[in-house]
Order: C-alpha cells, then structure tokens, then sequence
C-alpha cells in the first residue's frame, strides 16, 4: 500500500478561537469521549486559575487551508503536581494520519520539554491503538499503568437481584449533597462532602503520588456545568448526621455530559477506611442507577485503574461493560526514577 504523501503544516500556539477546532479533533480522535468547545476552555481555565500555577502550554497544526488537523499540549496536573512531572497529549485527525502531522507536533512538544527541564513524562493511548503505542515506544516511553472505561446500559440493568445490596448497613442513610445542604447549610454540607472526598480519594490508584486536594478548589465543582449536586449520594453515619459538618463515610458522583444528554459519568466512588466492607460503595452506586433511569440516561460511564480490583469488582457485577483499556506510559529523563 502506498504510503499517504506528508502534509506541509503550520505549527502555532493555541487561541481561545480555536476551542470548537480542539473540541471536533477531540471527537474524531476519540468518539466515544464527548465532548464540547465550552467543557474544554472552563477545564483550562480552571488550571491557568489554580493556586500551584501548573504550567498549561498547546499548540495546533494548521494545514495550508487553515483547517486545524492536529494539537498537542504539555501540562502540569495539580492533582499529582511536582514541578518536573508533565502530562502531554497529542491528537491527529484521522484523515492527515501518517502525514507527518503527529511527528512534527511531538518534535515541538519535546523541545519546549526539554527546554523546561522535564525529568518525567506522561502520555497514553487505547490498547487497540497499535500505532499510537509503537510511536510512544520510539520516543522512549514504557507502560506505567492501565485504565478500564466501564460502561452500564441503564435501560437493560435489571435491580431485582440487588434488593437486599441496595439497603445501607444499619448505622448509616444515603443523602445527596443537595439534601445534605438543607439540613446541614451549604457550608457544613460541602465540609462534610469534601473530608470524605478526601479519605476516599486517598487510596486511589494513580502512575504518581496524589497531592492535596484544596478545599477552595474542591468547592469550585459547585459552579461546573456538568457539576450535579442531586446526584452527590453520600453515606452518613447517623451517630453524627446531625453535627455541625456530618460525616460521611462513602460517596458516589454522577455528573452530566458536556455532549450526550443521553450520557452521565461517574466521578469517584470511594469508602473511607474506617467505614469499607460494608457494601456501602455499592448501595450507592445502586442509588446512582436509579437516578439516571429516572433521569431518561441510556448510559452510565466509569473509569478504574486495572489495579483497583475492589471497585471493578463492583462494577463487574452490576454488569458494566470494559472498553479498551487506557495505556499510560511514562518516560524519564536519563538518571531519574526507573532508569538505571
């Protein structure tokens, strides 16, 4: 087969004007994760916003009719921050594949790497990606972790076999954040939401070490677009349900889709130390099914690290269906961490 002819591109930094260009590459790329002009310039904002000041750095490839048919980025996740660890990304559309696209924008991302001094890298793509793999390899990086997408088809979820795993063990009630701010207030609610988002979040699986959540950052997810503060379910403890900020000893987020109405995602699902092997996580992921049925949702998506075998055992169960897994690689620079 004869291989396509290379297209002659101009590579230039990323404007605001160019977020419905990034959105369409996005979706061609990877169709089955939506998404909208809007939900990717708020995300952006949010991080030129953030108190670490995480370096935000993207750049698009321009063909000769002015049609973007690439980007690329390098960024510094505040959620697992160090100052020389950078997660990079880079998207080509199907149609200028193999054309030179991909490598002109991973040459530039590797320069402004290099030139920040970056000591680790982090980048991925689909195990049935083949192609997206082997170029990751040629530029040195080697799988660090794997990611499930898991998906739940609401209309065809039968609850009978649950019955008895939907209730909370004894001690314990299911509230949503809504509700929980009408009888706590809003600030005592979201206090309560936020240490146990904390606590649960602290055993997540992840390729690097988790930084501190802030709060005033947390209490941002209030004015997100695809925020759902009724699909919030959190277990209380009934011993404190009632002191000023509660407890909350597991929690379940679903949030809208910034494309799909017929689409939610979850957020983390996740038990306290304290108050795991009671079923808790599952009985609100039950509540959670329930909301999106009653909402009309066709689908339910979840993501988990390969790792996280008591959350996937979880979604085993109620039936979600993997998606091909998400490879992340990671490379180092020659003498850091895994090199010898």
């Amino acid at each position: 087969m004869t291989a396509p002819s290379p297209l002659t591109v101009k590579i230039r930094d990323f404007t605001d004007a160019d977020y419905p260009a990034l959105a369409s590459l996005q979706q061609a790329v990877w169709p089955k994760q939506t998404v909208s002009a809007e939900y990717l310039q708020h995300g952006d904002q949010e991080l030129r916003e953030h108190p670490r000041q995480p370096h935000w750095w993207r750049i698009v490839a321009e063909d000769d009719a002015g049609q973007v048919v690439g980007a690329a980025s390098a960024v510094q996740w505040p959620g697992m921050y160090d100052p020389h660890r950078y997660h990079a990304e880079l998207m080509v559309m199907p149609a200028a594949e193999r054309r030179g696209v991909g490598r002109a924008l991973a040459e530039a991302v590797w320069a402004h790497l290099q030139e920040r001094g970056a000591r680790e890298i982090l980048a991925g793509t689909q195990e049935d990606r083949p192609r997206g793999l082997a170029f990751l390899a040629h530029w040195g990086f080697a799988e660090a972790m794997r990611f499930f997408d898991n998906v739940l088809d609401v209309a065809t979820f039968d609850p009978t076999p649950f019955a008895a795993a939907a209730q909370l063990a004894p001690g314990y009630r299911a509230v949503s954040l809504t509700d929980l701010s009408a009888e706590l207030g809003p600030d005592a609610a979201w206090a309560a939401y936020f240490a146990g988002f904390v606590q649960a979040r602290a055993d997540v699986p992840r390729t690097g070490e988790a930084s501190p959540v802030l709060e005033s950052e947390f209490r941002k997810r209030g004015t997100h677009p695809q925020f759902w503060p009724e699909a919030v379910l959190l277990a209380v403890h009934d011993t404190r349900a009632h002191q000023t900020g509660g407890e909350v000893a597991a929690l379940t987020e679903l949030w809208l889709d910034p494309a799909d109405d017929a689409r939610l995602n979850t957020g983390l699902t996740g038990t306290t130390r304290n108050h795991r092997r009671l079923g808790l996580a599952l009985a609100l992921k039950l509540k959670s099914i329930e909301q999106a049925r009653a909402r009309g949702a066709a689908k339910i998506w979840t993501g988990n690290a390969t790792s996280n075998r008591p959350m996937l055992n979880i979604n085993e169960r109620l039936g979600f269906v993997k998606e091909p897994a998400w490879i992340e690689m990671q490379w180092f620079a020659p003498g850091g961490e895994g090199k010898e």
